[in-house]
């Protein structure tokens, strides 16, 4: 993994903490998606939160790969200046095992979209 890897992502407690305080949620069965718009425009970050109710250390570790590479590979950019936070419900173990990728994928650009759709209202 390279250091650019690292950039984008919260890492701070304070900063998962704003995202669940102020900023919006949405959800499905699988994932819980809250956005924070910052005022200093910039990257947008992401945060990944995977409790051990989803499973062991081997499938949450699992599970955040998949999170990070649908938002990476996602069709629905992060905009601009956003913090995201993905926290994964249980089922999103079943998924990530009966469907890998592209069920992780979906249920995020479900999430993506709702998000997207709140912002222009």
């Amino acid at each position: 993994m390279t250091g650019r890897a690292k950039r984008g992502r919260l890492t701070r407690s304070a900063d998962f903490e704003r995202v669940y305080r102020q900023g919006r949620s949405h959800g499905n069965r699988y994932l819980v998606l809250y956005a924070f718009p910052r005022t200093g425009e910039g990257e947008a970050r992401l945060g990944v939160s995977v409790s051990r109710k989803v499973g062991g250390a081997v499938d949450r570790n699992r599970v955040k790969r998949l999170l990070r590479e649908a938002v990476a590979a996602s069709q629905q950019p992060i905009p601009e200046g956003h913090d995201l936070v993905v926290v994964a419900r249980p089922d999103a173990r079943e998924l990530a095992e009966r469907e890998g990728l592209a069920g992780v994928q979906g249920a995020l650009t479900e999430l993506l979209e709702k998000h997207a759709g709140s912002d222009k209202s």
